[in-house]
């Protein structure tokens, strides 16, 4: 075997050790769903139902993911929009309606942008949903829902670059649009 053809299976072997945590944090992700999901259905679909928007907000990696869901979302006939937390606080506020609900994705839940957006956010009457891996952080106390997203670590070997987290959350976007969907759709759940 030459040189070049171990590299490969050692590209190959870390690739697949990759995509292998990914998976068991999106297997953590799905058995962990419980009440926080159901009261991020059933808070959307109020909004929904009342004529008004989901407005998701994230900050670095999560403000990549939030447009990806948000997109989700509107594609499967739920109104929904992105809103970039560092804008929001000079000026753009303004594309949040009192019938929308806030939609907030930070795994860490301690973002100083997220953090300081919520109190102008809730003066407003909006309903807000933290979507984290952290339960008990700061944004999730000031939130009015908490929909876990918590992984045992992400698939970077210093467990810094969001990979895990990130796709574990995208998936959970990704069940909120599709259960969403199927309601107010009438598409069978069954499968």
């Amino acid at each position: 075997m030459n040189k070049t053809s171990t590299h490969c299976d050692n590209y190959l072997e870390r690739a697949r050790q990759v995509i292998d945590a990914e998976i068991e944090g999106l297997r953590q992700v799905r058995d962990n769903l419980g009440s926080g999901f159901v009261a991020t259905v059933q808070q959307c679909l109020r909004t929904l139902d009342d004529g008004g928007k989901l407005v998701l907000t994230g900050v670095g990696k999560n403000l990549h993911i939030a447009q990806k869901i948000s997109a989700t979302l509107a594609s499967c006939g739920s109104t929904s929009v992105i809103l970039n937390p560092m804008q929001a606080l000079h000026g753009d506020l303004g594309i949040i309606g009192s019938r929308d609900t806030l939609l907030a994705l930070s795994y860490s839940g301690e973002s100083d942008e997220l953090i300081t957006l919520v109190p102008a956010v809730k003066r407003m009457g909006v309903s807000i949903i933290t979507m984290t891996g952290r339960p008990d952080s700061s944004l999730a106390k000031c939130s009015d829902i908490v929909l876990p997203v918590a992984i045992k670590a992400e698939a970077c070997p210093f467990n810094l670059a969001p990979t895990t987290s990130t796709t574990a959350t995208l998936a959970v976007g990704d069940a909120l649009a599709m259960v969403l969907l199927s309601i107010r759709y009438g598409q069978s759940m069954e499968t």
